[in-house]
């Protein structure tokens, strides 16, 4: 039996599931049973997961925000009461080594010091000429090319990925590699096996290059982690952990923002006239910008976290041991922060939604995403007016199966 916010109990299998299925008719809009939860009037729900386990949920901003910001929750996957995401997690989370995304307070701290200067918004802005080449260059080769062609293998996924590389210092000609392992981290149907594999390819991977620009050091983060490597304040292992979660995050999200993004754009033409015509102004683009992140918010599956101390929170209880989900899509369409949400407006002043998260774990790559989303919206579709989509959409291939939400392959043409 589980206790709900108004006092009652019931039992797992009544609960909402979590996460639970898109409709078809709108697959950009979260789980339409979870989304109902905001008419109960209640912030914060029991759910059930795949495991059988039943966490509170956020439905609320606000209260998601709180949830996010407060000591007495823990990002530590080995944690009791921790709402693991996958059977792979879960087998894997006894052997955890600490990170930036499952420390804690100081521990936390040190951790994310150590990117403090490789992504300062001075330095990710001082970029944009350079993702801008780079958004030209790929829509121009698109156009020379077969129509119709795969968005995904087109602009979306090359874009971030060239962009990644270059920053951290990864040669862009292992793309291949790095972004097949990248797909099965991001599996939430990935075995024990193949996570653990991936996991010994990738920081293998990681360290060779390390130790390269540790002998012949570059303008990049790999060096920049060589060098804390050097000084001792950093081990190679940390380093290894830290350079796989820069090169995963820092392509597969904005990749599957593209793709995605550019299909919702397409369903409302009214919106995508509006930005069209708005192309030139960076800050409409801007905005435009916050507003998709806000609707379709990729990271659907985050954040959860571990109650270390009994608390009290929108009148409800929460006890130590419980787990969280402050459910990222679903805190994004709660009518309270964003009137009818489920309406697309390019204008609507949505920088306050949780896309990125929030709190102490908000993603240290947002504002580099932030500009690459900004240049290859305000691009694409100046570049190609006429660009369309090339097959049913309902024969789109959504990615609840994947940590990122987004389309396998979006055939477009012009």
């Amino acid at each position: 039996m589980t206790e709900t916010a108004s006092g009652a109990t019931e039992t797992a299998g009544d609960l909402p599931e979590f996460p639970s299925s898109r409709s078809r008719e709108n697959p950009f809009l979260p789980p339409p049973g979870l989304l109902a939860l905001h008419e109960t009037g209640e912030s914060l729900v029991r759910v059930r997961q795949w495991d059988g386990e039943t966490p509170w949920m956020s439905t609320s901003h606000e209260v998601s925000r709180q949830l996010l910001s407060s000591d007495k929750l823990s990002a530590g996957i080995s944690a009791p009461g921790y709402p693991i995401t996958t059977p792979s997690m879960k087998a894997h989370a006894p052997h955890m080594e600490p990170g930036l995304n499952n420390t804690d307070g100081a521990e936390h701290t040190r951790w994310r010091r150590m990117l403090t200067n490789s992504f300062t918004r001075k330095r990710m802005a001082l970029l944009r000429p350079e993702i801008q080449q780079m958004t030209d260059e790929l829509i121009d080769r698109m156009l020379e090319g077969p129509n119709p062609a795969n968005l995904n293998e087109a602009v979306s996924l090359p874009l971030p990925s060239l962009m990644i590389c270059a920053l951290l210092g990864v040669p862009y000609e292992d793309h291949t590699f790095f972004q097949k392992h990248a797909t099965v981290v991001n599996s939430t149907t990935k075995t024990a096996e193949e996570g653990a594999a991936t996991n010994k390819a990738l920081r293998e991977y990681i360290q060779g290059l390390i130790e390269k620009k540790m002998d012949d050091p570059q303008e990049d983060v790999l060096t920049d982690l060589g060098e804390k490597i050097k000084e001792g304040v950093l081990a190679m292992d940390e380093a290894q952990r830290l350079g796989l979660m820069l090169l995963v995050a820092g392509h597969d999200t904005s990749a599957n923002m593209i793709t995605l993004g550019t299909a919702l754009l397409l369903r409302n033409p009214d919106q995508l006239a509006a930005l069209r015509e708005n192309a030139g102004d960076e800050r409409f683009v801007a905005n435009a910008v916050e507003e998709l992140l806000r609707y379709l918010t990729i990271a659907h599956l985050l954040a959860r976290r571990a109650v270390l101390e009994d608390f009290e929170i929108a009148g409800v209880t929460i006890r130590k041991g419980d787990g969280v989900i402050a459910a990222l899509p679903i805190a994004n369409h709660d009518p309270e922060a964003f009137p009818d949400p489920a309406r697309l407006d390019l204008s609507r002043r949505a920088s306050h939604h949780l896309a990125f998260g929030w709190g102490p774990h908000q993603c240290v790559g947002q504002q580099l995403a932030r500009i690459e989303l900004q240049v290859a919206f305000g691009s694409l579709f100046t570049k190609v007016p006429t660009l369309s989509l090339a097959a049913d959409f309902d024969s789109l291939r959504f990615k609840e199966d994947s940590q990122a939400y987004g389309i396998y392959e979006l055939p477009v043409k012009w």
